[in-house]
């Protein structure tokens, strides 16, 4: 039923608790794929430690498809998920990076998801967000009361911008996946918001809002909290060009919001000028928040870099002060 892809690179104080969750899992119509992305760290060994103790355990059983693994040179998180999906056996592809986790019941309530709805090009479920070691809801642009079914996924996202799709809470077809060729190997951000959107636009996306998995924002806590790393436009998914798409009002709304969000830092620096003017020309300011206008028109560009600067300071040391209380 499913090929499970695991991307490792470097996460040896995570793939033990990633592993063990899909150990867990109630359907056991599944193999796990892990493909070590030239880890510098021992995450591959211990990988295979652990799937040894599993395979040779008397109290437990390896799931129907077994488990297997393959080592590449370092070419980043899209290319290992590509070759991973290469190696599947099975028409379901599921995603598990190695510092998130699933429920008992994850693959068991996707299963019966794609049993009532068979016509679609992807299926989610809704997730927690770990921070500061808890667990929390993501805000969803869902419709109250909605419980499993078809969405509009430009709308749901464009609501709130929070992800409904997160790659750990996705199962693809294999055959939708490689129709669309996989992940681009060139983007280093968005490529899982690039592919997830691909196939939004041409096929059905089914949701299952229910919270089956865990999404790890704890971890590198520190490098993610200060500073900000920027990429050029050939390595970041909001410099793509969509063409006709953007004709289409729910996507053109659902990329303006996230150009609008994702950019301010671009813009502050001077950084990728010209791309990032190219797409602010584009903007329709009246459609979205005023905050947005300020933060790129109304104001001298020092006192929003200022004021971004403390707000990202404050939160590194409200985290910081957390995670040192617990």
């Amino acid at each position: 039923m499913f090929s499970i892809i695991i991307p490792l690179y470097n996460k040896a104080p995570y793939i033990e608790k990633v592993l063990r969750s899909v150990q867990a899992q109630t359907c056991r119509e599944f193999e796990v794929i892990i493909i070590d992305d030239g880890s510098t760290d021992n995450s591959f060994d211990l990988a295979n430690k652990l799937i040894a103790e599993i395979s040779n355990s008397p109290t437990t059983s390896p799931p129907l498809g077994g488990f297997r693994g393959a080592s590449q040179p370092n070419q980043g998180v899209s290319t290992a998920r590509n070759n991973g999906v290469k190696l599947a056996k099975y028409p379901y592809i599921a995603f598990l990076d190695a510092d998130d986790w699933w429920t008992p019941a994850y693959l068991e309530e996707m299963k019966t998801l794609i049993e009532e709805y068979p016509v679609a090009g992807i299926y989610g479920s809704s997730y927690f967000y770990v921070k500061n070691g808890e667990n929390r809801l993501p805000k969803s642009g869902l419709e109250k009361g909605f419980e499993r079914g078809y969405i509009n996924y430009c709308q749901v996202y464009a609501k709130t911008l929070w992800m409904p799709l997160w790659t750990g809470s996705v199962i693809v077809p294999k055959a939708v996946f490689d129709a669309e060729k996989g992940f681009k190997p060139k983007l280093k951000l968005g490529e899982d918001f690039d592919l997830w959107i691909r196939i939004a636009m041409k096929h059905p996306v089914v949701y299952l809002n229910k919270q089956l998995a865990y999404y790890n924002q704890d971890v590198d806590l520190g490098s993610r909290a200060i500073g900000y790393k920027f990429y050029t436009p050939e390595t970041h998914m909001l410099f793509t060009d969509y063409g006709e798409w953007m004709e289409q009002e729910d996507f053109r709304y659902l990329f303006e919001r996230l150009a609008l969000y994702g950019l301010l830092p671009y813009y502050l620096e001077n950084k990728n000028r010209h791309e990032v003017n190219r797409i602010l020309s584009g903007i329709r300011w009246e459609k979205h928040e005023r905050k947005y206008w300020w933060s790129y028109k109304g104001l001298p560009k020092w006192i929003v870099r200022t004021y971004s600067k403390l707000m990202r300071m404050g939160a590194y040391l409200k985290q910081a002060c957390k995670k040192r209380k617990s």
